[in-house]
C-alpha cells in the first residue's frame, strides 16, 4: 500500500493567522516519513520563526528567489524535487497570483514551474473567501486541475463566522493519505444537476422544482474520493462545493446535451442526476407573448442524455442514472435501467408533500443494478451523496476489474 513514505512534498506558507498550526502538520508529516521541504513569502516569515520551521522540518527553509544551489536556480531545482506542493496555509493573495501565472517571489516562481501536483488549502477571512475575485480565482485553479482543500465553515479569530477557516490537521493527513493511496486521482468523474429551463419567450420558460443539492452534494463526495469532478449544472443559486471540481453552467437541456457530449470521451464515470426538462418548446419567441386568456404551446422531445451516453460504443463510462418517481418506484426504475442500458440506477421517491422531496435537503434512495439492489434510508443529501458515491465505486471496480 503506498504511503507517505519517501514522498517529497513541498509546504508553501503565506502570512494567514492560521500559520501557527503548521508546526503540527510538519511534524505529523515527519512521522508519518515524509521528506518536508519549506518555502515562506515574505508575509508569513513576520508570524512564525523560519529557524523553528527548519529545525523541525531538518531542512533548509527557502525564501529567496534568487537564491543559487550548485549552480541550479533553486525554483527550478524545488519544481523539479517535488511530489507534491501543498500550499497551507493559502491566503487570497497567493491564491490570486497562482491564478493570473505571476511569478514575483519564490513561492509563486515555484508553482509556476512544476509539473507537481498543487493542492490549496485556504484560509482567509470570510468575506474575502465569498469575493467574487477570489472565487473566480478559485474556479481559474480547479479547472486548471489544481486541487482545493477547505476551507471550514465557522467563527474566525476576527469574530466573523462564514466559510474561511483553514482544515483540521488531522483532515489534511487523512486527505494526503487518501491521495497517495488512491486509485481515484487519476479518476474522472462526469455530473449533471440542477433543472434546465426550456424558454418560451424571453420572460417565461417550462422548468422543474428540482433544486441540485444532490448533484452538488454527490460532486462534493466525489472530489472526497479524489476524483476529477466535472459538474455540469443547470440554473441554481448553489455555490460550487470545495475540491477539484470544474463547473460548466447551462441552461436549456439542449446546452446540457451539447455540453456533456463535448466532454464525454474521457470521463470514467458519468452520474446524470440532473432534472433534465422532458420537452422544449418547437418555436421560442423572441418578443415577450401576450396574456391571452388561452395559449396553445406546441413541444417537442428534448434529448434523452444518459441514453446516448449510455450507448456509446467508444470510450464508454461507468453509467449511473436518476429515476424520480411518484408511484410504482422500483418497477419504473428497473424499465429505465434496462430501456436506457445504464449501469446502475438510483430511484427516489418525488411524491408531494414528502420529506424527501425533489428541492428538499433530505432524500433516500433506492440503488439497482442487474443482478442486486439496495436501500440508502433517509438522509441529508450531503451525507447520503457520500454513500452512494461508495457504492459507485464499488461497482465500477467491480466492472472494471479494478
Amino acid at each position: 500500500m503506498i504511503t507517505l513514505s519517501k514522498k517529497h512534498i513541498l509546504l508553501g506558507i503565506s502570512g494567514s493567522i492560521a500559520i501557527y498550526k503548521i508546526f503540527e502538520l510538519v511534524r505529523f508529516l515527519r512521522k508519518k516519513q515524509a521528506i518536508v521541504k519549506i518555502v515562506m513569502t515574505r508575509a508569513s516569515k513576520k508570524l512564525v520563526s523560519k529557524l523553528s520551521l527548519q529545525i523541525l522540518s531538518n531542512h533548509k527553509v527557502f525564501d529567496d528567489i534568487l537564491y543559487v544551489n550548485n549552480g541550479s536556480m533553486i525554483h527550478i531545482k524545488l519544481a523539479k524535487w517535488a511530489d507534491l506542493i501543498l500550499l497551507a496555509p493559502a491566503t487570497a493573495n497567493i491564491i490570486a497570483k497562482i491564478a493570473l501565472g505571476l511569478a514575483d517571489d519564490l513561492l509563486s516562481t515555484i508553482c509556476l514551474a512544476t509539473t507537481a501536483k498543487i493542492i490549496i488549502v485556504p484560509s482567509m477571512n470570510n468575506y474575502m473567501y465569498r469575493a467574487n475575485v477570489t472565487q473566480h480565482n478559485i474556479q481559474i485553479l480547479r479547472n486548471r486541475g489544481i486541487l482545493i482543500w477547505g476551507p471550514n465553515f465557522g467563527e474566525q479569530i476576527c469574530g466573523d463566522v462564514g466559510f474561511g477557516s483553514m482544515l483540521s490537521i488531522n483532515l489534511i493527513m487523512k486527505k494526503l493519505k487518501q491521495y497517495f493511496s488512491t486509485p481515484l486521482k487519476s479518476l474522472n468523474i462526469m455530473i449533471t444537476a440542477g433543472p434546465t429551463h426550456e424558454l418560451i419567450d424571453p420572460v417565461r420558460f417550462i422548468s422543474n422544482y428540482s433544486s441540485g443539492k444532490m448533484g452538488f452534494s454527490i460532486a462534493y463526495a466525489a472530489s472526497l474520493v479524489g476524483a476529477n469532478v466535472t459538474l455540469i449544472s443547470g440554473p441554481v443559486s448553489l455555490v460550487t462545493p470545495p475540491g477539484n471540481i470544474k463547473r460548466i453552467n447551462v441552461i436549456s437541456a439542449l446546452e446540457m446535451h451539447q455540453v456533456v457530449m463535448d466532454n464525454i470521451n474521457n470521463q470514467d464515470i458519468f452520474i446524470g442526476c440532473a432534472a433534465v426538462s422532458d420537452y422544449r418548446i418547437t418555436n421560442f419567441s423572441s418578443n415577450k407573448i401576450a396574456k391571452k386568456d388561452h395559449l396553445i404551446i406546441n413541444l417537442v422531445k428534448n434529448p434523452d442524455i444518459i441514453s446516448e451516453v449510455s450507448k456509446l460504443t467508444k470510450n464508454r463510462p461507468y453509467v449511473v442514472g436518476f429515476s424520480a418517481e411518484t408511484n410504482l418506484l422500483k418497477k419504473h426504475a428497473r424499465k429505465k435501467l434496462i430501456e436506457k442500458k445504464l449501469d446502475l440506477i438510483c430511484a427516489n421517491n418525488v411524491s408531494k408533500n414528502r420529506l424527501n422531496s425533489i428541492s428538499n435537503d433530505y432524500n433516500e434512495l433506492y440503488l439497482i443494478w442487474n443482478g442486486g439492489e439496495m436501500f440508502l434510508p433517509l438522509k441529508k443529501k450531503q451525507v447520503l451523496a457520500k454513500q452512494l458515491m461508495k457504492q459507485i465505486i464499488i461497482r465500477y471496480e467491480k466492472d472494471n476489474k479494478c
